[in-house]
């Protein structure tokens, strides 16, 4: 048998995990991660920390699985912060994390400046992420920017360090681009106007290449601190957030992911990259598998809701969510549920910095379980407005099914609900690995242990249980939709006058 290892370099720490060659998950193990807050507003962490864990956790992996030989190794990792490299390829600057917000101004620079044209070049809006923090640290940091010679992400800077690379093979895949700022995604370069236009040198800027190119091999240090053998291949792997998308199957046009996790992610697989130049609600991205795009929007927080409402606002009697599933499930679907606003930390798809969470239409009968029922909903509600936009920019876009993953997957009432709302099958994923999986599987096709991502995904996701739209709620769910659409234009405006 041959097997490949997956890693992830996550917000929460660093996953690897072990694979055969079939689809079958020997071992998995997390690390976490160990970022810093010395300011407000300023997230860091220490490279060369992410690298030592990925080794332990490698190590603890082939010790667990009892694996001795690895075919090849790819990563994926947190997708929109970056990390400065000097010539010999070691950082420079500690990893400037996307949720750190000190470039903010630099955001709104870029948006008054060029922002509908790096939404055309790169598919997405300038937001927190790489373009905005490159430009923070030329203005803010101007002795440190001149030592930069390269700018990578967590995956790759461990990539690198684990074949010895220095800055001239820094490496930057296709799945990232669309939070670049300055490449032009549809034709995987650097927009050489774009970088003129901000006065970035395109040499700071890392070669583009294929999720599933070969990088380099391990040498001998980090094959002893990984348990690995010397020379043991490594791929370029992908983003965690394609990765995800990859575990899931989404290989062919019509494949929808719901990741519902701490926040809440809308994925369409579409075979066109189209940004959404009017509506600003979407982002696209290239898919890992070639030829697909992934056109996606999300609630910042959506999971973290569920949470909140079960500690500040459940009993201990329903403490668990189980318990609150409960409760939800016999509320009858009709026009005297609440609507709630999911978005207590402002909302992101479109940029509606301003907006805040509520409920609407309460009265002294609502029940516990009708108020968390109206949180469930929202999720399915605010999905429907990323379908519409979909079907606004690609009229023929298909949806097939929405498969979903993370923790909110167990969740049966949620489930129907989204099938419900939008009117298409969800299917959850049995034993989904996310993105170490999706890594995983890159890692053995760039091994050539199968021809392609589509074969990989035929053998490796196993689809569950399969949750059925009904056709009878439709016309009251499209009343929903629009009346929830017109709650958040009148908070959005009621809260922006503030």
């Amino acid at each position: 048998m041959q097997f490949v290892i997956g890693i992830d370099i996550g917000t929460q720490g660093v996953k690897a995990a072990v694979y055969s060659a079939e689809g079958e998950r020997c071992a998995e193990v997390f690390e976490a991660s160990r970022p810093y807050r010395p300011a407000a507003g300023v997230v860091e962490e220490d490279p060369e920390f992410q690298l030592a864990s990925t080794c332990r956790a490698v190590r603890e992996c082939l010790r667990l699985s009892g694996v001795e030989k690895i075919a090849a190794i790819a990563l994926s990792g947190q997708m929109a912060g970056i990390i400065g490299i000097g010539l010999n390829g070691r950082a420079v600057t500690p990893y400037d994390s996307w949720l750190d917000t000190r470039c903010g101004g630099q955001i709104k620079r870029i948006q008054s400046l060029a922002g509908d044209e790096i939404l055309y070049a790169t598919g997405n809006a300038p937001s927190f992420n790489h373009g905005p923090k490159i430009l923070w640290w030329k203005s803010e940091r101007a002795s440190e920017y001149a030592r930069i010679v390269k700018f990578v992400q967590p995956a790759g800077y461990v990539a690198m360090r684990l074949c010895g690379l220095g800055a001239k093979a820094a490496f930057i895949d296709t799945t990232y681009l669309h939070f670049s700022g300055f490449a032009d995604t549809r034709k995987r370069c650097w927009d050489a106007s774009l970088c003129e236009r901000f006065e970035i040198e395109p040499e700071k800027l890392p070669q583009i290449i294929g999720p599933d190119a070969h990088v380099g091999e391990l040498t001998p240090e980090m094959a002893g601190a990984c348990g690995l053998a010397i020379g043991t291949p490594v791929m370029a792997g992908c983003g965690d957030t394609a990765a995800s998308f990859l575990s899931c199957g989404a290989t062919t046009p019509g494949i929808c992911v719901d990741v519902a996790g701490t926040a809440s992610v809308f994925a369409a697989t579409t075979n066109a990259f189209t940004p959404d130049l009017h509506g600003g609600t979407l982002g696209c991205g290239h898919s890992a598998t070639p030829g697909l795009w992934h056109p996606y929007a999300y609630i910042n927080g959506g999971g973290m809701n569920l949470e909140w409402f079960r500690r500040e606002l459940a009993d201990s009697s329903v403490a668990t969510f189980n318990q609150l599933d409960a409760l939800a499930l016999p509320v009858a679907p009709d026009a005297t549920l609440p609507f709630f606003v999911p978005h207590l930390g402002g909302r992101v798809s479109p940029p509606q910095p301003h907006l805040r969470g509520a409920w609407a239409g309460l009265t002294w009968d609502h029940t516990r379980g009708e108020l968390y029922r109206a949180i469930l909903e929202s999720v399915a509600l605010e999905y429907a407005l990323y379908q519409q936009a979909v079907r606004q920019l690609l009229p023929d876009a298909g949806f097939v099914e929405l498969r979903i993953t993370g923790g909110g997957e167990s969740s049966h009432v949620w489930n129907q609900l989204k099938a419900d709302v939008l009117q298409t099958p969800i299917v959850k994923i049995e034993h989904g690995g996310g993105a170490p999986m999706g890594a995983a599987m890159l890692a053995g096709m760039g091994a050539g242990l199968f021809p392609s991502l589509e074969s990989a995904a035929a053998g490796w996701v196993k689809r569950g249980q399969r949750f059925e739209p009904d056709p009878e709620r439709a016309h009251h769910y499209q009343l929903r939709i629009e009346r929830y659409k017109s709650l958040l234009r009148a908070l959005n405006d009621w809260s922006a006058a503030a």
